[in-house]
């Protein structure tokens, strides 16, 4: 048996020939487009409940970019540091370098792998006046709770961007589109190995229109008017088909979140006794299936890896080594305790999911996991 780790799957352009003719004789590839239109007003309605705007943006790094420009500005005044977590993906530290800021990477829950409150507060503290900017990362498509970020930055009057590169799909506890109604721009990525697969791309949201019109600006030149660049920017667009990708996915994102809710229930049931993330949304759209491996196996991470390829069984590790683990952010960032990261990313396993994963091929890797492990 041959179980890839991820599978993506976006949607078929083979199978959309009367779209892609329409594309071409429109003579409109770029430059926030039609069928770029559609998506975005779509996606609003779909996945936000007619609340809000959205911007389409190349990929989710760009947009992470100049969602920290805008919030920042030009001037810090003295401020310096990004709090964010130490347990996520590159591209958010990457994308505060890029912005000039410094990483100040942060400690997570012990349960929900999301950044720890306690952490962040004690953070703030020690460095009142140096953050220029919270930089949450909702953890594998989890619920992070927006409305107690809403008041840590008016609290500490420091803007906010939410990295949710993983949640696209999911849904917070009431049921709503993850980050529904929020003022603060929320990044997500559209990366072919993501739930809501595209090729490569992202979506910024928020509700606060006259935020996204400032970034659709900086995502074109910083073009506020024709042709005329009033404010700082950069080339961000999608794609036209890029957008076609997304505007097809959008039709099947629910059934996509619901199948992937039942395969990471399986894995639950198969592997009684392991430790798997507490979810606090109504639905998350799970990208892989993050376990953690028992104190006493967690050393033999490398050989249980190996045996999991040597029966057809891709697998992973995200996120070990954490950021600050990175070279080049040891390097360039400042760490408060990370405990907590180091113990869950050095025992972190990461098994397959995809769309098309069948119940057999799950339970052949829990079964082969569990005869490995005793």
């Amino acid at each position: 048996m041959n179980i890839p780790f991820l599978k993506p799957v976006p949607a078929r352009l083979s199978r959309m020939v009367r779209e892609l003719e329409e594309l071409e004789e429109s003579g409109t590839f770029s430059n926030f487009g039609p069928i770029n239109t559609r998506f975005e007003r779509a996606a609003i309605e779909r996945l936000f409940g007619g609340q809000g705007a959205c911007l389409t943006v190349c990929n989710a790094t760009i947009g992470l970019m100049i969602a920290i420009r805008d919030a920042v500005g030009p001037n810090s005044n003295g401020r310096r540091y990004a709090l964010m977590p130490s347990f996520t993906f590159a591209a958010a530290a990457q994308a505060a370098l890029w912005c000039g800021l410094t990483p100040l990477f942060c400690d997570i829950d012990p349960d929900s792998w999301l950044p720890s409150a306690d952490a962040e507060n004690a953070l703030l503290d020690r460095y009142k006046g140096e953050i220029a900017l919270i930089f949450p990362y909702a953890t594998f498509g989890n619920d992070l709770d927006l409305a107690r970020y809403q008041k840590l930055s008016a609290q500490h009057g420091v803007p906010l961007v939410i990295d949710a590169a993983a949640s696209l799909g999911s849904m917070d506890g009431q049921g709503h589109g993850f980050g529904t109604g929020f003022a603060h721009p929320i990044v997500f990525s559209l990366h072919a190995t993501k739930p809501f697969a595209t090729s490569e791309g992202g979506l910024i949201y928020a509700a606060d229109l006259s935020m996204i019109g400032r970034l659709r600006a900086m995502a074109n030149f910083g073009f506020a008017q024709p042709r005329v660049s009033s404010l700082l920017g950069l080339n961000a667009k999608m794609p036209e088909i890029g957008a076609l990708l997304a505007l097809a996915k959008l039709e099947d994102i629910v059934p996509i979140v619901e199948r992937r809710e039942a395969v990471f229930a399986r894995y639950r049931a198969k592997l009684p006794g392991w430790a798997f993330q507490r979810h606090l949304g109504s639905h998350t759209a799970h990208t892989f299936v993050p376990v953690l491996l028992p104190d006493a196996l967690a050393g033999r991470r490398a050989e249980i890896l190996r045996g999991l390829a040597e029966h057809g069984i891709g697998a992973a590790t995200y996120f070990s080594p954490h950021l600050a683990e990175h070279s080049y952010f040891r390097d360039n960032s400042v760490s408060g305790d990370l405990s907590v990261t180091e113990k869950i990313a050095g025992a972190m396993l990461t098994l397959p999911l995809f769309d098309e994963i069948t119940d057999d091929q799950i339970d052949y890797i829990c079964r082969t996991l569990t005869e490995m492990c005793c």
